[in-house]
């Protein structure tokens, strides 16, 4: 009796709080509390209007409260207000920390990442944030009483607050719905920063999307595709294809950079192609798209999935197609050709932790060089510069810009310090695709050979306050879209087929992207179907023999 009547004295001492209260509590602390960027942000669009973002201030506080109420239920209450605490906590360290947008593509990035490289970001700062953020405002909203009215006379409430909420928003939009549209239309990004809502409604979407696309099938492309015969060339074409992660052009000193950043290729008789722009700024879209038919401005994840690839074409040409892959994945590129995932190896010589050095990559060349039979494409994704623990990326050897941060906390290093290890990411990289054309050369009695190297995104390294990648397309900072591009070729692949490396090196600065590579791979290895177009062929212009490869009609 006497352990019920204490425990019944402890229950007592715990306040009663109204469900709408908690709900306004809880409101105003993710409002507040977790959305310094989103309302920096916003603070940065109206600068000019503060009377507006006091009125937008106004409007998106009724409209959270209105949401919030909604979930003003007995045994439903705590849950959910628990849940939005947590997901916003989460949110705002990314957003805060990275500059990052939490949107449905960022969470179909997150979603196919490894163990390790999802290790890299739960870092102790990142908890000592959750416990302080998310964890101990969740036990409070657990500790306390909630008062529910009866169940009638709750509805009846909740309505109304929530009709009332609904009227301000509704009232202050139209009321300043010219500053309201303007800045919206110049800032498309408004409301992507805000917590926990866009987080949540992006994983909705994405769970949504990604079962409607689990049993999709690709429809075929390019079945006429054939390879077409070229006169003094009595070996092999093979061509590899270096698929990079991560890798800024702004870093790599072929396209001007201050640092000697790319020592080894310099030496290689490379074209450089200095302004190429990415198909996205995650490798969730930009390895599909790379691979795709479709431009960037066409290309949805579906239309990826829904449709064959690069390889395919090429396979149906019967060329021999190989991706060796030492990141995240192919993201369905390679559904139809032969893959091997690298880390899965475990091979001590380069892993560790889950992940490996791109040495590894190099490893396999040779064998796969030593047993080409006729025409072939291998594709080498690297896990290059891939962040934040850009310190493992590279051996002892190429730490050359030093201090280099050490940490995959950005917070425990200087800008100077992170900028080297990026650095010694690319210089590793410089070594790794070097090394590939190298072997290329050393096998030129029995093949063929070139090389492409392109990345799939850039990477952000601090400017305007912006770490890492996975911006959304339309408002991404140059850094992450602009990415190094370069081919080579070989003297015997260019005189029997007609490549004019002089003139590719003239043609150089123009305006190139992802879209170019799958026509330019297909030209490459001269292979005829009617899905090429010679238009977006970097190499077709300086073909100094008539193009054998028939054009699209569009």
């Amino acid at each position: 009796m006497k352990d019920n009547a204490t425990k019944a004295r402890r229950f007592a001492r715990r306040p009663v709080v109204g469900s709408v209260t908690l709900c306004l509590i809880t409101t105003l602390y993710l409002l507040f509390v977790t959305n310094r960027s989103f309302w920096t942000a916003a603070y940065g669009y109206f600068a000019a209007d503060h009377l507006s973002f006091v009125l937008f201030v106004i409007g998106i506080s009724a409209a959270s409260m209105a949401i919030m109420t909604a979930f003003s239920a007995k045994y439903v209450t705590k849950p959910f207000l628990i849940f939005f605490v947590l997901a916003a906590a989460a949110g705002s360290w990314f957003t805060d920390q990275f500059g990052v947008i939490v949107d449905k593509e960022m969470i179909r990035n997150a979603a196919v990442s490894t163990g390790a490289e999802a290790g890299h970001l739960i870092t102790p700062r990142f908890a000592f944030h959750m416990l302080l953020v998310g964890i101990l405002p969740s036990f409070l909203i657990a500790w306390v009483r909630i008062g529910h009215r009866p169940v009638l006379s709750k509805l009846a409430h909740n309505t109304a607050v929530i009709l009332a909420c609904l009227a301000v928003f509704v009232v202050v939009g139209l009321g300043d719905y010219r500053a309201f549209a303007g800045v919206g239309r110049a800032h498309r990004d408004l409301l992507d920063r805000l917590n926990p809502f866009v987080p949540i409604t992006s994983t909705i979407r994405f769970a949504v999307s990604s079962g409607e696309d689990a049993n999709i099938a690709a429809e075929p492309l390019g079945t006429d595709a054939h390879r077409v015969n070229v006169a003094g060339l009595n070996k092999p074409r093979v061509t590899i294809i270096v698929a990079g992660e991560t890798a800024r052009a702004a870093d790599f000193s072929l396209g001007g950079y201050s640092r000697k950043t790319n020592p080894e290729l310099e030496k290689q008789n490379v074209v450089y192609f200095p302004n190429t722009t990415s198909c996205g700024t995650a490798t969730a879209i930009s390895i599909p798209c790379m691979f795709s038919v479709y431009p960037r401005t066409a290309y949805t994840h579906r239309k990826g999935l829904a449709t064959e690839n690069l390889l395919d074409v090429l396979s149906h040409a019967k060329v021999d197609v190989s991706w060796l892959d030492n990141d995240t994945g192919s993201y369905h590129v390679t559904d139809r050709v032969a893959y091997a995932s690298l880390p899965q190896s475990a091979d001590p010589r380069f892993c560790k932790d889950g992940e490996c050095l791109d040495a590894i990559l190099l490893d396999k060349v040779d064998d796969w060089l030593d047993h080409v039979k006729g025409d072939s494409v291998l594709v080498l994704h690297q896990l290059g510069s891939h962040g934040p623990a850009y310190f493992a990326r590279y051996p002892d050897e190429y730490r050359r810009f030093v201090p280099d941060c050490r940490a995959n906390d950005f917070g425990s290093c200087t800008s100077e310090e992170v900028t080297n290890a990026y650095d010694n990411t690319i210089l590793y990289t410089d070594h790794v695709v070097s090394a590939v054309i190298d072997k290329l050369k050393q096998h030129s009695t029995t093949i063929a050979g070139a090389a492409l190297y392109v990345s799939d995104h850039g990477e952000s390294l601090g400017e305007n306050g912006i770490y890492l990648h996975g911006a959304p397309y339309i408002v991404a900072p140059s850094q992450q879209t602009h990415v190094p591009f370069l081919a080579w070729v070989s003297d015997d692949l260019s005189k029997s087929a007609g490549f004019d490396v002089t003139c590719m090196a003239k043609q150089a600065d123009g305006e190139y992207s992802h879209d170019n590579l799958f026509h330019s791979v297909l030209g490459l290895m001269d292979v005829a179907t009617t899905v090429y177009d010679p238009h977006l062929d970097v190499f077709a212009a300086c073909r100094r023999q008539p193009d054998k490869v028939a054009s699209i009609q569009r």
